[in-house]
């Protein structure tokens, strides 16, 4: 039996109180007043009134094993994730060789098992390579272990393709993840067709290269009636797609990232490849139609998109290196510090759409701090300041680009099944 004593938590209507979690095979037994007394034989750690959370759950990350271990593996992706909370991470199929087979599925798997520390759920590609020309085996990777299908990394570009490739996960009742990205319009672009691309001389990612993409899916996913999920929406035309699709009940559900919710392009300091990202930074007009949209629901879930490269790469500068930044450790501290901390969301919400949305939404077991439920569980200090320092990141990555800002609401302790997979 494990008690976490003195626990804050989030009672039912939003109201903080204070809590005794009892934990005994892996899930939580009771939630109880903190007058009750701890039996002698149980082992005790004290979350000396700091905040408790469901662990939480981030469903697009890279962790780039097998074949790019000098980016991520999955033993120093998973102790990242732990770092920053999260309890439950889907791993993106971008992956060499692509994780289109079962093989490689097994052996995500086995590594997740062997060296990980959090849960990890394997994404299949939809099509052979990632290339668009021909779809993979969706029952054999189904029977593998996936919880769904995405070619995240690149979009599909063939709409008979994608029709095909949805109706084929209705049939297994799979969701269809989609990186929306029409390839004419991007080609020779790294950041997006804004203010700062204009200052540089740069040629722009156009926000229709994004909408595109979500608009045609949209109407497949009307079509075949498959779960279509968007992934790391940054665009308020895209945003305008997915609300009227909603209102129309088209089953489709979307995914925003930290760093489309707090930086536009404008807030780029120079040709610094750490900004660099994709989709790329967006106008403020952007920003605030993804805050909005997650605060309304047309955005379902936060996930950190974390992309990990190595240093030597990101130095290549804004043209020639990779896209992406790393996200698992600083997610939940930015957006407290930023929203919550300020007023302008409640803690419920922040926590809702890190936890039990995402948990909802792919039919989950975790994301609920409750009797009954599995001991996945985040301990967080709301009131510390601490700098972002990549150097003490646990990840492989050192490229992002909130480097010296000074955030509240950092983790010091994560739980999975009811063991302590990290400490502060």
């Amino acid at each position: 039996m494990l008690v976490i004593t003195n626990a804050t938590v989030l009672a039912n209507e939003g109201e903080m109180r204070s809590a005794h979690i009892w934990i005994e095979d892996g899930v939580i037994r009771r939630l109880t007043d903190t007058k009750e007394p701890i039996p002698a034989h149980a082992e005790v750690r004290d979350a000396a009134g700091n905040f408790v959370s469901p662990g939480f759950i981030d469903m697009h990350v890279h962790l780039r094993e097998p074949g790019f271990e000098h980016k991520e593996t999955i033993a120093t992706g998973t102790r990242s994730a732990a770092k920053g909370g999260f309890t439950t991470i889907a791993c993106m199929p971008n992956t060499r060789p692509v994780t289109d087979t079962p093989e490689t599925v097994q052996l995500i798997l086995d590594k997740a098992e062997q060296e990980g520390i959090v849960k990890v759920l394997p994404y299949g590609s939809i099509t052979k390579n990632e290339l668009g020309r021909e779809l993979t085996d969706f029952v054999a990777l189904k029977q593998a272990g996936v919880i769904g299908f995405t070619d995240d990394g690149v979009g599909v570009q063939n709409a008979q393709m994608m029709k095909d490739a949805m109706k084929w996960a209705k049939e297994l009742d799979m969701p269809v993840i989609a990186h929306c990205e029409d390839d004419s319009l991007v080609k020779g672009a790294a950041v997006t067709d804004g203010e700062f691309a204009r200052k540089h001389g740069l040629k722009g990612i156009p926000n229709e290269s994004e909408a595109i993409h979500v608009g045609r899916d949209i109407l497949l996913s009307e079509a075949t009636g498959v779960h279509y999920h968007v992934c790391h929406v940054s665009t308020e035309q895209s945003i305008r797609l997915i609300r009227q699709a909603k209102q129309f009940g088209i089953r489709v559900t979307a995914e925003v990232c930290p760093h489309h919710l707090l930086l536009s392009d404008e807030d780029i300091p120079g040709m610094d490849a750490n900004w660099k990202m994709n989709p790329p930074l967006r106008t403020p007009r952007d920003v605030a139609a993804c805050i909005e949209a997650l605060e309304d629901g047309t955005i379902d879930i936060v996930v950190t998109d974390h992309a990990p490269h190595s240093e030597e790469e990101k130095a290549k500068g804004m043209d020639l290196a990779p896209f992406g930044i790393v996200g698992l450790e600083t997610a939940f501290p930015l957006l407290y510090t930023k929203f919550v901390a300020t007023g302008k969301w409640p803690l419920a919400l922040l926590v809702k759409r890190m936890t039990a949305d995402p948990a909802n939404i792919f039919g989950l077991p975790t994301g609920r701090l409750e009797e009954g439920a599995p001991a996945d569980i985040t301990v967080i200090d709301l009131e510390t300041e601490h700098e972002v320092d990549p150097s003490a990141f646990l990840t492989k990555g050192r490229n992002t680009p909130f480097t010296g800002w000074k955030l509240k609401g950092w983790p010091v302790m994560t739980l999975v099944d009811g063991r302590v997979v990290w400490s502060k």
